[in-house]
């Protein structure tokens, strides 16, 4: 028996570009920065002053107040997203059988609570911290509560690639479908880390840009890079089988085709090229799609000066001669690295691309770097059909994992 063909029914995000799907969308093909001074907190006296940080969302406007007082922001973000997606993939959990659906989400911890809790904990002691502590900031507490407004009782949990992480919940929803545990899966990743600890550990770390000017800061593949700027917010998508979608009649965006991951074993925080191929390789023979069919990446581009050269090895391993008319860009250059988010926000770039024919391009790129020799689509979209596209994910540690998304043709 064959296994099922998956497809994107639904999507939803909150970028730092925009508070749904098509404003974030347009941002990107317009080449707009979501990149600007921090405004959480007064980063004056830190070695950065940059970050993509989302504008104006309201969790009043997506759920009831109770749970606003009871969620972290990135279970928020991804409560927002998964509304979005739901919505948009037309799902009625009225005619699915609740079984059948399932919930990953990935997420890192809430900071931001922590901090605040051991901050009351250490000025007015033990009898006063919020007694719901931990269920806020549990990070599968946004898979948790997903699950509990759409009543959906199939496999629910959160996963932590890091950086990788969107990916990987991708990832591991499909295989919950093949394996016959779902119909119907809500997958994606959220995060909230522009924050005075994780700016304040990264920065002196030397792992993000110091670039005093935000609109220049985040440039992937450039040779003038000099470190990532953090992004945060949130990107949820519906999957299902085809199938399934085809009987309910619901919108089929792309076809998942494929996945594949690795670890490189290497390092806990310089990256392996030659594993990072490993986990590209995969995701093509997974789905079972020749290199020379791959027509776009959209890159993991983190604008660091190591992952950058080691992805663009790591491409040029497995495309090889076709990877030099392969398009490849990286949205971070414009939403910044929205870490576990980052993957499934990609996804869903990836999947505008295939439907709109419009690849989004890698702004701020001025300076080609030698290591780095490819078409990153510079500074301009650029209207091309996209048949198939390979999304990759690499996460600080060595967790790499890559998605591949095929159109649809109009029979299927």
């Amino acid at each position: 028996m064959s296994e099922p063909r998956i497809v994107i029914t639904g999507m939803g995000a909150i970028t730092p570009l925009g508070l749904n799907v098509e404003d974030s969308w347009e941002g990107l093909i317009s080449g707009r920065s979501g990149v600007g001074y921090i405004s959480h907190f007064d980063a004056s006296k830190y070695l950065v002053k940059v970050a993509a940080e989302v504008r104006g969302f309201n969790p009043y406007t997506f759920m009831e107040p109770k749970l606003v007082d009871r969620t972290a922001l990135s279970a928020q973000f991804a409560i927002a997203a998964a509304k979005m997606a739901i919505e948009s993939a037309q799902l009625n959990m009225s005619q699915e059988q609740a079984e059948r659906v399932g919930v990953i989400t990935a997420t890192t911890m809430p900071i931001d609570i922590i901090t605040s809790e051991v901050e009351i904990l250490n000025r007015r002691g033990p009898t006063r911290i919020d007694p719901l502590f931990i269920a806020k900031a549990g990070p599968h507490m946004a898979a948790v509560h997903i699950g509990l407004l759409l009543k959906a009782r199939g496999p629910n949990y959160e996963v932590n690639g890091a950086c990788a992480g969107g990916n990987v919940a991708l990832g591991s929803a499909i295989n919950h479908i093949r394996l016959g545990h779902a119909d119907v899966m809500i997958a994606g990743g959220s995060d909230f880390l522009v924050l005075p600890l994780p700016i304040a550990s990264m920065g002196i770390m030397g792992a993000l840009s110091r670039e005093t000017d935000p609109s220049k800061a985040s440039r992937p593949f450039d040779l003038y890079r000099n470190g990532f700027v953090y992004g945060e917010g949130a990107g949820m998508v519906v999957l299902e089988t085809m199938e399934h979608a085809k009987r309910r009649n619901a919108p089929m965006l792309a076809e998942v085709a494929g996945v594949g991951w690795s670890f490189d074993a290497y390092s806990e925080t310089a990256p392996d090229a030659d594993v990072q191929a490993i986990a590209i390789s995969n995701a093509l023979k997974d789905a079972e799609v020749n290199p020379e069919e791959v027509e776009y990446v959209s890159a993991h581009g983190t604008s660091t000066k190591r992952n950058d050269a080691a992805e663009t090895k790591a491409i040029k391993a497995v495309l090889k001669d076709r990877a030099y008319r392969v398009m490849v860009s990286s949205i971070k250059s414009m939403v910044g690295h929205m870490v576990s988010a980052a993957g499934a926000v990609e996804a869903i770039a990836s999947v505008l691309t295939i439907n709109r024919g419009i690849v989004p391009p890698t702004i701020n790129y001025e300076t080609p770097d030698p290591e780095c020799g490819l078409d990153y689509v510079p500074n301009e979209a650029r209207y091309s059909r996209v048949n198939v596209c390979l999304s990759n994910g690499f996460g600080m540690g060595g967790q790499n994992c890559c998605l591949v998304f095929r159109r649809l043709d109009k029979a299927e």
